[in-house]
């Protein structure tokens, strides 16, 4: 590995598993039980909430914005946030927003297909691929001259700092190796959160598409730990945790290709893994609070106010009167903009223009979202 030269193709990527010892190294071994525990966790908390699926629009939707960030593709959550609400129209939406809501929309696309399938296959990676990037394309071809260079705002942009392999059949051959690593627990008998470590940096390395391998990775670790059934949804806000310590990301990727120096990038990952379990620990804790004390709140205050319209506007952070309309079966806008009046007097909802739209926001997710 002493003669490894970044701007030459790594056509010499190992195949999994690692010629390491991993699994009983003690510094991965403590690593591993704190990440395992705050996980565990979170899968716990998912289960509180009134209806999980509410996560689509609050953490995933973080999850989402943060992901593309780390490629230097940057939206408001304004933007977002009207993006998602029921008025969602895709002509009005700017680049960068619709890069966002690909991700979110592969993310569950990819949830679903596994709730029915099991199984993580190269078919439903390149599919993931697909919606991220709106292409029919799938692996890129051979004779790609394909380099990963450093972002335009990093010291030294523009400098190649990996070139991934390329060759005839030799992608496929990786990437089934990967697939057959990740789904044969017999013949690769490694604890799952080691297997998505380790897996997330192979399929990194491997670089298997033009375009959108670090969105797609990030999605993978998500669907992997599903499939695993160590999360009952694929929501965990590792992102966050990466775009903080995006320096670390890369030089501990990069290592493990150079010096074949595994131990501190499963270290990493592990510490992301647990670290952003309790972020988002910390989150459905305090929508869960917000929630019930806006509930006990509102209805002392407005006698049709309930769980269900409670639910809703903790579903996503701009909403609609018709969402509201819908859930009490009132159709009529003289009797909805009354109902909205009434949310506005007493703060549960601040309205806010938007051209001819009116948004209704709630202030209270926004802020926990956020993180403020």
């Amino acid at each position: 590995m002493e003669n490894f030269d970044r701007k030459i193709p790594y056509n010499k990527l190992p195949l999994l598993p690692p010629n390491q010892d991993v699994e009983n190294n003690p510094v991965i071994l403590k690593r591993l039980v704190l990440a395992s525990r705050a996980l565990a966790t979170v899968n716990g908390n998912l289960n509180r909430l009134p209806n999980p699926l509410m996560l689509i629009n609050t953490l995933a939707l973080q999850e989402a914005k943060t992901s593309t960030e780390i490629e230097n593709i940057f939206t408001t959550e304004d933007e977002l946030y009207k993006a998602i609400s029921d008025t969602y129209k895709e002509t009005n939406v700017n680049p960068a927003t619709k890069e966002v809501l690909k991700y979110r929309e592969a993310l569950w696309a990819g949830y679903k297909e596994l709730q029915e399938n099991q199984t993580i296959d190269t078919n439903l990676i390149t599919r993931i691929f697909n919606q991220i990037k709106e292409t029919k394309s799938g692996y890129r071809p051979p004779q790609s001259q394909v380099v990963i260079k450093r972002g335009e705002s990093e010291f030294r942009s523009g400098e190649i700092i990996y070139t991934p392999p390329i060759g005839e059949g030799l992608i496929e051959t990786l990437m089934d190796n990967l697939v057959e690593y990740l789904n044969d627990d017999e013949k690769y008998p490694i604890d799952p959160l080691l297997k998505m470590c380790i897996a997330h940096y192979q399929f990194e390395a491997i670089h298997p598409f033009q375009d959108g391998n670090g969105r797609t990775g990030r999605i993978l670790n998500l669907l992997y730990l599903f499939s695993k059934g160590l999360l009952s949804q694929p929501i965990l806000y590792m992102s966050k945790f990466i775009i903080l310590n995006k320096e670390d990301y890369y030089f501990k990727l990069g290592a493990v290709t150079q010096r074949n120096s595994w131990e501190s990038w499963i270290e990493f990952m592990l510490e992301a893994t647990e670290k952003t379990s309790l972020l988002t620990n910390t989150r459905i804790n305090e929508i869960l609070l917000q929630m019930e004390s806006t509930l006990e709140y509102a209805k002392g205050k407005i006698k049709w106010y309930n769980k269900e319209v409670n639910e809703a506007i903790f579903g996503q952070p701009y909403i609609k009167p018709s969402l509201i309309g819908e859930i009490i079966g009132k159709t009529s806008r003289t009797t909805l903009t009354k109902y909205m009046n009434e949310l506005v007097n007493y703060k549960i909802l601040t309205p806010r223009k938007d051209g001819v739209e009116v948004f209704y926001i709630n202030e209270d997710l926004i802020r926990i979202l956020e993180g403020h």
